[in-house]
């Protein structure tokens, strides 16, 4: 498994290893850029705090002026379920009305969240709306209309940690995508 060798007890199996990860996202990097036009300005919005590495390393890869924001959005807590309700913790801070918003999400799975914070910045009014996340769970998902604009893996119905996300704010900081043993979160 490499770094992070204090987590390793606690991982089941690498789904997705550091080297693919950083593969993907120049591919996605790609495919953004060749979706704007050369002169789009584009707000970027990551979703924390899971989103934050994937923000960081996707945004080198995109060869077009990009500004930050961040929201924070709540609905899972200390739970390996969505609790359905959203909370917005921290909302962005750009005014996004006639601007291109590109959400940068870690994952999708139900798409409960996602659909809330869709809808609540489509009402500012956006040039347009495009979503990219790291991970999709289609098998989980809810809201069928609900789609990423660029994905970069489909994964299993498996909990997992790893690459921004997390289980009780721990696993962050691996550098790979893992299935999180059942015995640490049952």
């Amino acid at each position: 498994m490499g770094k992070n060798k204090v987590f390793e007890k606690d991982v089941e199996e690498v789904i997705i290893n550091e080297k693919e990860i950083k593969q993907r996202i120049k591919e996605l990097g790609r495919e953004i850029t060749e979706s704007y036009n050369n002169d789009d300005d584009i707000v970027m919005l990551c979703i924390l705090r899971g989103a934050v590495l994937f923000m960081a390393d996707l945004a080198r890869e995109i060869d077009l002026p990009v500004v930050f924001d961040f929201m924070d959005v709540s609905s899972y807590g200390a739970s390996t379920e969505s609790s359905g309700v959203v909370r917005i913790i921290k909302d962005m801070e750009e005014n996004i009305e006639g601007r291109h918003l590109l959400i940068v999400e870690d994952i999708i799975d139900t798409g409960r969240t996602l659909k809330h914070v869709v809808d609540m910045l489509q009402t500012r009014n956006p040039k347009s709306i495009k979503v990219v996340t790291l991970l999709d769970k289609p098998e989980r998902r809810e809201t069928k209309e609900l789609e990423a604009d660029f994905n970069g893996f489909e994964i299993p119905d498996k909990f997992v940690i790893g690459y921004g996300l997390d289980y009780a704010e721990k696993y962050r900081n691996l550098s790979y995508i893992g299935v999180l043993k059942e015995e640490k979160y049952c």
